[in-house]
């Protein structure tokens, strides 16, 4: 009963931030400057009655209550509007770039974690040594690095110096797929530069917290019993210590998904992959709200609930969240 009683708290909590998420993105998109209609016919084609004609089309003749209520009553059915530039439905457009961001994050986001909290266990268990110190002073070196930056020396050195990986797009232009599997290993290349800048960029963060947990729990009383029965080094440290320590990389994690949503911006734009972040990227220069707006909710939602089941991890790990 406890389990559930928290359960629709979270979401009773989720369902209250989606709405405040969805008025402020309807706000702040109404309070920017410039009419959008007003741009599109900035080239002068258009005449008066063609821009009210747009206008009406768009809903933008509405009083802003009325617009609202459109607004949300379309967000709840999952129309999302039309784009201004490419006059098709946002839904559509989101779709096929979303599964772009995703195969990118996916990628960095699993190598990130499990490499990064596998070297913060190894360096928080030869706490002193040199082993320990360069790895902090990497992860901080590497963690202070811009990610346009660090995108931009990889093309320079990996792409253009060793010709070793191509430095734009999901695949290379003119070439002829014979197979799924050249496909694949076309794909493959050109996914390693973008990746390899989140990887470098955040694996930082995990380092550095999973060795700052992982020391805590090493000097609880609990691992001197565990000595004391005489276990292993090995499973003392991986059993009884690396678990209990993964309590604020389950946090990180979650604020990663968030934190990561604007490196890839970068990465995208830099990269010129064809995902959600070079869509904003294009959608801020062309002034397209509907993007913008469907674009900013969606990552809200993403990042809402990621953070929900990062709540709900803690409550299965950490006995002392049920008591709350």
């Amino acid at each position: 009963m406890r389990r559930w009683r928290y359960l629709g708290r979270k979401l009773v909590q989720v369902a209250l931030t989606l709405y405040a998420v969805a008025t402020f993105n309807f706000i702040l998109f109404r309070i920017l400057p410039g009419d959008p209609i007003r741009l599109l016919a900035r080239s002068g084609h258009l005449a008066p009655e063609e821009i009210a004609r747009l206008h009406q089309l768009f809903g933008l003749d509405q009083p802003l209550p009325v617009q609202y209520l459109i607004y949300l009553k379309n967000l709840m059915t999952g129309d999302l509007g039309m784009s201004l530039t490419y006059r098709q439905p946002v839904f559509g457009i989101l779709a096929e770039r979303i599964a772009n961001t995703v195969l990118l994050l996916a990628a960095a986001t699993v190598i990130v974690i499990v490499v990064g909290v596998v070297a913060g266990v190894f360096a928080a268990s030869r706490r002193g040594s040199r082993l320990d110190a360069g790895t902090v002073i990497g992860s901080l070196f590497f963690w202070s690095l811009p990610t346009f930056w660090t995108g931009l020396i990889l093309i320079i050195v990996l792409g253009v110096y060793f010709r070793a990986f191509p430095i734009s797009g999901m695949g290379a232009p003119g070439f002829f797929v014979q197979s799924p599997l050249q496909h694949a290993v076309d794909l493959a290349r050109h996914l390693v530069l973008p990746t390899l800048t989140l990887v470098l960029v955040d694996i930082g963060q995990f380092v550095l917290i999973t060795r700052s947990s992982l020391i805590d729990v090493l000097t609880e009383d609990f691992m001197l019993t565990a000595r004391a029965k005489g276990l292993s080094r090995r499973r003392i440290l991986w059993r009884h210590g690396v678990r209990n320590a993964l309590l604020p990389v389950a946090t990180a994690s979650a604020l990663y998904v968030g934190l990561v949503i604007g490196g890839t911006i970068q990465v995208e734009t830099v990269f010129s992959w064809p995902g959600m972040g070079r869509l904003i990227y294009d959608a801020v220069l062309q002034r397209d709200y509907p993007i913008l707006e469907a674009s900013f909710f969606i990552f809200a939602v993403v990042v809402i609930l990621t953070n929900l089941a990062s709540d709900l991890l803690y409550y299965s790990l950490d006995p002392r969240v049920r008591d709350v």
